[in-house]
């Protein structure tokens, strides 16, 4: 247990993960899409637009993001 006196030093959060991942309301991860911060003159209106919106994350990184953010 992370709150108990008896199990020592508290755990800390992973600063560069918790930028980067949110929870939603049922306990999932959130993540933002790549490739939408430059060079978007060469990307069409339809990429830009598709990677504008959350992602929620796969179940095959769950674990190790999970470790990072102390869940």
């Amino acid at each position: 247990m992370i709150g108990d006196p008896r199990s020592g030093a508290k755990l800390k959060t992973n600063s560069g993960a918790k930028k980067r991942f949110t929870l939603t309301g049922s306990g999932k991860i959130k993540r933002k899409h790549a490739y939408h911060s430059h060079i978007l003159t060469k990307k069409t209106k339809k990429q830009k637009r598709n990677l504008d919106h959350f992602a929620i994350l796969e179940k095959v990184d769950y674990g190790r993001v999970k470790e990072l953010l102390v869940l």
